[in-house]
């Protein structure tokens, strides 16, 4: 928590101090104070002697892609990390509530994670499927127990684009048909083929999509028809019938968008959509990248939050806890297509990433890392609610677990992006020392989405350090 020292009169006269947040400072003073510390951590970084920010940000210029960004005006030299934290080159400490971008599940440089990838690493760290061994077989039992129906085989590939990839060709192989539908405002990878899912001008080239539609997104805050999920279905449906011969390839969707701006799909959208691509003959598609793995706190999968079993999941990301590793799980029935023709990877589930992930899988569980974000998540969306009702900029808090966003508009009823206010507040609040995403169409929707590690005292602390940043507004 951040915490604030208050004077108080104790019993019989006698002072006595007390730890105050910001909440609770407000009371006394009716003033926002700056928080002034990060909750205690007992963790002294290495001395770094590698080169400075300057020095590796002109060596990037010079030799990496121009298509790279970063985050921040005088970008960060992060050089190491410690669960939900991370530290500069100076050794200052930062509150990381974007994990790698929703991407370190445990924690950065976890114990166990580390010691399953060298122990592996110290053996053999590549040979390919074309020989045996143990370590994919038992990560893909160990995914596999965690899903729900029939969904039991389990292709293993380096990222979140790729299993898109796989999926989308599965689904096309399976039904005999090109046709994919995704929702508008969708992020789902930025290869050629997973660019046409893709539904935000910002990450796509001008190259032919192929088969692919958008149809509305269910958005609750900014949606056509708010949370009304049976009239966005019945747009799939027009969709069908009007955009295509009747039939389908698939359907895919996040069910809590991330790139997006963190918006959650209306509830019972995907019951009803589901039910409409079956009958048109195609196959339904989660893409769990960002949802999977118990982050959103009351479920493990982001579609069990919509009452539904997928026919084909894909997930990356937190998987690995940053490795380079993603996965498709599926039926044996949709799986069985992938054998008319050599289907291979190199590198996916190659025995490092497979120790790595079975290992991070075993932490979310031993941690009972999806408990702790659905308590930490609840803590943190309700003092974010309180700020809601404070700040007219903030026009929406939303999401479950930690997977939460806070959309700042200028304008309430309009619901005008306040992108150059988004801009300040996020400078702001890293010179406070906490690191958030942003996100949407506009960047104007900051993503919270810690290492599930995260605690209470580091939600106070955020809360706090956004309270006193919108104060200065």
């Amino acid at each position: 928590m951040a915490l604030q020292r208050k004077l108080l009169n104790g019993c019989a006269g006698i002072p006595k101090f007390r730890w105050l947040s910001n909440e609770g400072l407000r009371h006394f003073s009716g003033q926002v104070a700056a928080p002034t510390e990060l909750p205690p951590f007992d963790y002294q970084p290495k001395p770094y002697k590698g080169p400075l920010a300057d020095e590796v940000l002109e060596k990037r210029k010079k030799f990496l892609g121009p298509s790279l960004f970063h985050y921040y005006q005088k970008p960060l030299n992060i050089v190491e990390g410690k669960m939900q934290y991370l530290y500069d080159e100076n050794g200052k400490r930062y509150l990381d509530a974007f994990a790698g971008i929703v991407t370190v599940s445990c924690g950065h440089c976890h114990p166990e994670v580390l010691d399953a990838i060298m122990e592996q690493s110290k053996l053999l760290q590549h040979a390919t499927t074309i020989y045996l061994h143990h370590a994919i077989g038992d990560f893909a039992e160990a995914l596999a127990s965690k899903m729900p129906g029939n969904l039991k085989v389990v292709y293993f590939v380096n990222s979140g684009t790729e299993a898109n990839e796989l999926a989308m060709l599965m689904a096309r192989l399976y039904s005999g048909h090109l046709n994919m539908i995704a929702l508008r405002n969708a992020y789902h990878g930025g290869s050629s083929n997973t660019i046409g899912l893709t539904a935000l001008n910002t990450w796509k080239y001008p190259i032919p999509q192929g088969e692919i539609h958008h149809v509305l997104n269910p958005n609750p805050y900014r949606g056509a028809f708010g949370s009304d999920a049976k009239r966005y279905a019945e747009d799939v449906q027009d969709h069908i019938d009007h955009g295509t011969s009747g039939k389908v390839a698939g359907f895919i969707a996040e069910t809590i968008q991330g790139v997006g701006g963190t918006v959650e799909l209306a509830p019972g959208y995907l019951k009803l959509v589901y039910d409409i691509v079956r009958k048109a003959g195609g196959v339904c598609i989660a893409d769990e990248v960002q949802t999977g793995f118990g982050r959103t706190g009351s479920h493990y999968w982001g579609f069990e939050t919509q009452g539904v079993t997928p026919d084909i999941v894909t997930m990356a990301k937190g998987i690995g806890n940053g490795l380079p590793l993603g996965a498709v799980v599926t039926t044996p029935e949709i799986a069985s297509v992938m054998a008319q023709k050599i289907q291979f990877n190199t590198f996916g589930g190659n025995p490092v990433c497979s120790a790595g992930g079975h290992a991070v899988l075993k932490v979310i569980e031993k941690e009972q890392r999806q408990k702790h974000c659905a308590e930490v998540g609840s803590h943190l969306i309700g003092r974010l609610k309180d700020l809601e009702k404070r700040y007219d900029i903030i026009g929406d808090v939303r999401g479950r677990g930690l997977m939460l966003g806070i959309e700042l508009v200028t304008d309430r009823k309009e619901k005008t992006p306040a992108k150059a206010e988004t801009g300040v507040l996020f400078e702001k609040l890293k010179d406070l020392g906490v690191l958030v995403g942003k996100g949407g169409l506009h960047g104007n929707v900051f993503r919270i989405k810690p290492p599930m590690c995260f605690s209470k005292d580091d939600a106070d602390f955020l809360v706090d350090a956004l309270d006193y940043s919108l104060s200065k507004l």
